[in-house]
């Protein structure tokens, strides 16, 4: 398995900020970041007045999507102090442009006979997307679950056969099938299923507070709902299933609904 660094443009990004005795944050307030937070054990803290899952000792996270603009701001009510507030605004990007052609024509428009299966596999995937879970796993280092070339990058526009279609919300890293896969970061697995229209074989592992790390196009899935994981296990192995031209692992990361960037993440150094 490979731990990399996060790319050096974004090491200035990453510093922990000390507001105050009763609240620290650590992480991008840019498109695409995790912030963690820390504060007094029985805070609660809330993120643009959504309240958040605060840990037993004082640990909370929440995410910025590609698309945010303007600002967020993050209060926290400590027990027995003094509330806080404070508002940061959101590093805009230029994403890039990325045109895949030689795509199965179904796989970019599918047909109406598959419609319906493509809305319950969505649907499946937001319930699993939408746990709130007690876990922190989320606040340690992660690992870069496979190695190999980065063949694609988080928010980029996608132009599928010439047709415009969502933006990109993971990173792809080209491996050959049936290259082992590790988990970047411990928790439980909430979803797993070998077939699905568009990902093919997608696994789902929940860090915590919301936080997942998702795997798509796998060839194979060696764990099972339910299972708990540690870090650098073997979770399945790279494949090309589903729509893809190539063998190759796409790991997104969300914060509920929020799409991440897992190339923002705090990466254990080789």
């Amino acid at each position: 398995v490979i731990r990399r660094a996060v790319p050096s443009a974004c090491l200035f990004l990453l510093a922990g900020t000390a507001w105050a005795a009763d609240l620290d944050l650590s992480g991008p307030f840019v498109q695409g970041g995790m912030i963690v937070g820390r504060t007094a054990p029985g805070a609660e803290a809330a993120v643009d007045g959504r309240p958040l899952r605060v840990s037993e000792d004082g640990i909370f996270v929440f995410g910025i999507h590609r698309d945010d603009t303007g600002s967020v701001t993050v209060s926290v009510r400590p027990p027995d102090g003094k509330p806080l507030t404070r508002t940061e605004s959101i590093n805009t990007r230029d994403f890039d442009i990325q045109r895949i052609d030689g795509l199965p024509p179904k796989k970019v428009t599918p047909p109406e006979a598959v419609l319906n299966r493509i809305r319950r596999e969505a649907e499946a995937v937001r319930t699993a997307r939408g746990r709130d879970t007690p876990i922190v796993a989320f606040a340690e280092e992660f690992l870069w679950p496979v190695e190999g070339r980065i063949s694609g990058v988080y928010g980029s526009q996608r132009i599928l056969n010439g047709q415009p279609r969502q933006p990109h919300y993971g990173v792809d890293i080209a491996a050959a099938t049936g290259t082992p896969v590790a988990a970047p970061a411990a928790g439980i697995v909430s979803f797993a299923d070998d077939d699905l229209y568009f990902s093919g074989g997608t696994l789902m592992i929940d860090h915590g507070h919301g936080v997942a790390s998702t795997f798509l196009h796998l060839e194979s899935i060696e764990v099972q709902v339910g299972d708990r994981v540690e870090r650098g296990v073997r979770i399945g192995t790279v494949g090309a299933t589903g729509r893809a031209t190539g063998p190759h692992l796409d790991w997104r990361v969300n914060w509920f609904e929020k799409r991440l960037d897992p190339q923002l993440l705090r990466i254990e150094k080789n």
